[in-house]
């Protein structure tokens, strides 16, 4: 099998450095700032997340719940989907970016990838804001003035548990490195399926499409440093690196059960637990996300594939993400 430069052309020296030249055009936040923070009208009756991304959106329970309650609770999921943006952004992606900026990994020394891992990290600051200017735009239109304290979402949280279990510094830079190059390979396709929503707001939408473009770029960006540093490891990183990816691939998939329960008790829906209950069967119920395709290039680049630990196999052919109705 190629490499991904070879199927896809999307990575390689040349291709950074032409990414990089065009960033100046390319870059949402050098180019469609105006789209995010300029006036946007709001339309009510539109929902604010996607009915399809709910895990209980069709559950019987909660249909029969009243309207406005559902609302609220739609509203909090869109909310709670940029709070997990932000989250990522801010404690995994950005802290990873500064991480390669100081040399903390090895084999990270080309100008090119120097060059375009600044590039990137601008870009992530960049979609933080973008993501609050739209919680804060819904929270001031649905009239939304309490919410509930769900703590750190879930790719967080297993992040914090597996560095907590590390033994080590390095185990715990790894272990930050590979949530955040798990995260940047496989964000676009969660991203296109909001970008692509006619039934949400349209800000809503336009914020999901500008992000997904500049992700575009850093998947295969995340790649090529990964290339890098995964050569330049020590055995026991390597192996400790492969070791890790199932628990990075489900940290960044997992659907937020526990954040989801929380809302629906704050906002009152009756037998809020046995909807959750209820959702969490069936196969691959358990995951967000279940496009892997990006994780696979990436685990096929860096020769891999075989010595990973995860289920592949989920109900969803390749390139769509999410669940359906």
């Amino acid at each position: 099998m190629g490499t991904i430069e070879e199927a896809t052309g999307q990575i390689g020296p040349g291709t950074l450095r032409r990414l990089a030249a065009a960033w100046p055009r390319r870059a949402t936040v050098r180019t469609d700032m105006e789209k995010v923070t300029g006036a946007q009208e709001y339309a009510p009756e539109l929902l604010d997340y996607p009915v399809t991304l709910m895990p209980f959106g069709e559950h019987p329970d909660f249909q029969g719940a009243p309207e406005d309650k559902r609302r609220t609770v739609n509203t909090l999921g869109w909310i709670a989907y940029n709070e997990r943006v932000v989250a990522a952004e801010e404690f995994v992606v950005n802290p990873t970016f500064e991480k390669l900026g100081h040399a903390v990994y090895p084999g990270v020394d080309r100008f090119e990838v120097k060059e375009i891992v600044r590039q990137s990290h601008i870009d992530e600051v960049w979609h933080t804001y973008m993501h609050m200017l739209g919680m804060q735009r819904t929270r001031e239109a649905r009239g939304i003035t309490a919410e509930p304290d769900c703590g750190p979402p879930v790719t967080n949280r297993l992040l914090y548990e597996a560095q907590e279990a590390a033994g080590e510094r390095w185990e715990a830079d790894l272990l930050h490195l590979l949530w955040t190059t798990v995260g940047e390979v496989s964000v676009n396709a969660f991203l296109d399926l909001m970008a692509r929503d006619a039934t949400v707001q349209p800000m809503h939408a336009t914020i999901a499409r500008l992000h997904a473009r500049d992700e575009s770029a850093h998947g295969p960006v995340m790649v090529e440093v990964m290339k890098d540093v995964f050569v330049n490891l020590s055995k026991r990183q390597q192996d400790f690196f492969v070791a890790s990816l199932p628990a990075g691939i489900t940290a960044f998939c997992a659907e937020d059960f526990d954040w989801w329960l929380k809302v629906l008790e704050f906002v009152g829906i009756p037998k809020a637990r046995d909807i959750i209950e209820d959702s969490r069967g069936g196969p691959h119920a358990d995951l967000l996300v279940t496009d892997f395709s990006g994780i696979l290039r990436m685990l096929r680049e860096l020769g891999v594939e075989d010595r990973v630990d995860f289920d592949f196999a989920g109900p969803a052919e390749a390139g769509v993400t999410g669940r359906t109705a």
